[in-house]
């Protein structure tokens, strides 16, 4: 048991007990004492048993199990009072605790090689997040916050089910622009990696023009593209171009002088010229600095498209859509875009990262992370 793992332990007995003779919340003026009382503390009782059980040492799927019915109980509760008291936080502190001993544990196991990395590697963050939304969930709502400043996950959700054909015109209209200057942006600061590396002359002059650009300040790019290529896509392109660039034209520059000496002395000696030693050579031991640009600028893609959105769409897009609500205080709408662009970002990552795996499956680094 690690040093880690006794601290979470003793954390989560002090929040358990606090929570046990703490009063819940308030109805109107009265402290709630009903039955509602027997699951608000039934769930600290069971986890000090278990603790108690186990001698500290949850085994992951008992901590996995009570992370969940903790969570259940922390949602429960919010329904039977106006305001919380100091044992609902306690409570909700305890499921807290519960949830990263068990994310502790299944991580501990897998470093010494209990557990299948696999199950762990999607597990671990899926509980990670379904606490942060109970979390979430709980602040907003257990201590009243105005849904101006913070709108709780359920009425993000509830938005995101009744605005669907909205969201999704909105989606397509920004992803256009985010996949044409993606391809755009990367495949010119390829070919111009390309020519830097080719004339010593390029790297001289190039580099340094192409670290100005990527100095510029997206909010003064962005009116001007949209003066320069219009008010639709085009302009958004074009702001995603000047974000990626950069990023690329560095990493293939690194890249493509990754290769050692020894394996260049050997090219030369197979009497290989420039463009033969480039794509047998240079150009794989590159591939991972390629494929570090490529997921850096998935995400810089999107998000250079939706501010660019803020200076000047037609009446869709996600960077129109939130301009657009923020002004009418429209807050859970406004989230729900952002939970859109964060999702659809997190999935056009993973799918450049899986292409990653295709085509580099002989690095370490690919090779290390399989089971």
């Amino acid at each position: 048991m690690s040093r880690l793992e006794r601290i979470l332990a003793v954390m989560t007995i002090v929040c358990a007990m606090l929570a046990i003779v703490l009063p819940v919340g308030t109805r109107g003026e009265t402290t709630l004492m009903s039955w509602v009382l027997v699951v608000s503390i039934g769930y600290p009782v069971l986890v000090l048993l278990l603790l108690a059980l186990f001698t500290l040492k949850l085994p992951p799927v008992a901590s996995g199990v009570l992370a969940l019915v903790g969570g259940f109980v922390v949602l429960f509760e919010l329904t039977q009072f106006d305001r919380a008291s100091w044992g609902y936080w306690f409570l909700l502190a305890t499921a807290w605790f519960v949830a990263w001993l068990f994310a502790e544990r299944l991580a501990n196991r897998q470093v010494h090689g209990q557990a299948r990395s696999q199950l762990g590697s999607v597990l671990i963050p899926a509980m990670f997040g379904a606490a942060v939304l109970v979390v979430w969930e709980a602040v907003t709502r257990g201590a009243q916050v105005p849904p101006v400043l913070l709108p709780p996950p359920s009425s993000i959700g509830r938005v995101l089910s009744q605005s669907v054909p909205t969201l999704a015109v909105d989606f397509v209209q920004t992803f256009k622009a985010v996949l044409i200057g993606y391809a755009l942006g990367n495949a010119a600061a390829f070919a111009v990696a390309i020519a830097v590396d080719r004339s010593p002359f390029l790297k001289r002059g190039l580099l340094p023009l192409g670290n100005f650009v990527s100095a510029l300040p997206l909010i003064g790019v962005a009116p001007i593209m949209v003066m320069w290529f219009g008010f639709d896509w085009p302009s958004k392109a074009a702001v995603v171009v000047i974000m990626t660039f950069f990023p690329m034209l560095v990493n293939t520059v690194a890249g493509l002088n990754a290769s050692g000496n020894m394996e260049r002395d050997m090219m030369r000696t197979y009497a290989s010229g420039y463009w033969q030693t480039l794509f047998k050579l240079r150009l794989p031991a590159a591939a991972p600095f390629i494929f570090n640009a490529l997921k850096i600028n998935s995400t810089l893609a999107l998000i250079g498209a939706i501010v660019a959105e803020f200076f000047g769409t037609p009446i869709v897009g996600m960077g129109f859509r939130i301009s657009s609500e923020i002004g009418k205080l429209n807050v859970p709408m406004v989230w729900a875009e952002i939970a859109i662009a964060a999702l659809a970002g997190s999935v056009f990552y993973w799918v450049v990262a899986l292409i990653e795996r295709a085509v580099t499956f002989w690095h370490p680094s690919v090779r290390g992370g399989r089971t």
